[in-house]
């Protein structure tokens, strides 16, 4: 794990002052790292009922869809809000700074459906408890909450299901 966390590169001082940025588009440019990262994260899935991978907007896609396609599920997308065609369920979460908003389509599961929620990072978690009230509201079980890495000391998986939260990576 070392090797994939020292490929993520630090970036100071973005967005603003004082945060240290981990820029995971190195890691994702790396063919050896990326296909290891998508196989080590799937692993832990292998054999388990799993119908669909939830990607979170943006960077959820790209983990999301390399998940569906390695475990043979569908993608269900969660985007912004009027990015999405067809009749949606809305879920608005608070932020450091305000408000946020996050959609999907209403019939995005089957009533039971096990769904894997997957993006890049977790950090606070607002974004990924709105994400799993909206699944869960379309009546559909989460399995898990997955991410390539963890900035464990903001405490993030503290406002998702108890052990219902797995990252690859941990800073």
């Amino acid at each position: 794990m070392d090797e994939l966390k020292g490929i993520i590169r630090d970036i100071p001082d973005f967005p603003k002052k004082g945060i240290v940025f981990k820029d995971i588009t190195t890691l994702l440019a790396d063919r050896r790292s990326f296909h290891r990262m998508i196989d080590l994260i799937a692993h832990r899935y292998i054999g388990q009922k799993i119908d669909q991978i939830v990607g979170v907007e943006a960077r959820g896609f790209l983990l999301g869809s390399a998940l569906a396609y390695k475990l043979g599920t569908g993608i269900t997308l969660v985007r912004k809000p009027g990015k999405l065609p067809y009749k949606t369920r809305r879920k608005s979460y608070d932020l450091e700074y305000g408000t946020d908003t996050l959609e999907i389509h209403e019939d995005a599961f089957k009533p039971g459906d096990r769904v894997i929620v997957a993006d890049d990072l977790l950090a606070t978690g607002g974004t990924m408890s709105a994400v799993v009230d909206l699944v869960e509201e379309l009546g559909a079980e989460v399995v898990e909450c997955t991410f390539m890495a963890e900035l464990a000391f903001l405490e993030g998986r503290k406002r998702l299901p108890e052990g219902k939260v797995f990252s690859l990576l941990q800073f």
